[in-house]
């Protein structure tokens, strides 16, 4: 177990996807102090993502904090990080909220250890689960889960550490596009967002929004054991 502060080194501006063709399309990484959201449809990949982002940052020597709403996959996080597992896990820090309220109380319950521990990457998967469940009963949704953003944008900004999110998405019926949940908001809060699209056996990733990168530049992917590999 990763003992108390180590704070004190010097960080890198950014942090590896685990991925290089990843890494180039961001322009070196993850950013740290800010939050990249990657969103499509299920099944696309994006889990995939974020641990292969979980396992470069273990690897590294950091701790990540992980926020799973959707059910985290040790047998993928096992085939990922390979022989490492083990002690690689031994530094993730996983929290499992149950619903939007929990989800919040874990948001806030992670600075203890953002405060205490070397943690390199926060990584909330799926930030909108839990708020697509919440549309039908609570009239704030959409509040709460700009808070919860908010919070964790605090987080990266205080503790200079990149925020990795995915969010879920809707098709606009009219013209058979999907969009991300959680409007306008989460877009604004997102320095970079990444758009996961399905092609048959394939899957593209496509920068939508980046501060010094040029929109819609992408590449193509397929999903194997270790993580993903460019085609």
């Amino acid at each position: 177990m990763a003992g108390p502060g180590g704070r004190g080194a010097v960080k890198l501006s950014r942090l590896s996807t685990g991925s290089p063709l990843l890494d180039d399309l961001l322009g070196g990484g993850l950013e740290r102090r800010t939050i990249t959201q990657i969103y499509g449809e299920p099944g696309s990949g994006k889990s995939t993502l974020c641990i292969m982002a979980a396992v470069s940052c273990l690897r590294g020597g950091e701790d990540v904090v992980y926020i799973d709403t959707e059910g985290f996959s040790a047998d993928r996080f096992e085939q990922i990080a390979g022989e490492e597992a083990v002690a690689l896990a031994d530094r993730l820090y996983l929290f499992e909220p149950a619903d939007f309220v929990q989800q919040g109380v874990m948001i806030a319950e992670a600075e203890a250890l953002l405060r205490t521990k070397r943690v390199g990457l926060i990584v909330m998967d799926s930030a909108t689960a839990l708020y697509r469940s919440e549309l039908g009963t609570t009239k704030d949704a959409l509040r709460t889960l700009s808070r919860h953003m908010v919070l964790l944008l605090g987080y990266a900004k205080k503790y200079e550490v990149p925020v990795l999110i995915t969010n879920q998405v809707y098709m606009n019926v009219d013209t058979d596009v999907f969009f991300g949940l959680g409007g306008t908001a989460l877009g604004h809060i997102s320095k970079a967002i990444l758009r996961i699209e399905r092609r048959d056996a394939t899957r593209r990733v496509v920068l939508e929004k980046h501060r010094s990168r040029p929109a819609d530049t992408s590449f193509d992917y397929v999903i194997v054991e270790e993580g993903i590999r460019g085609v």
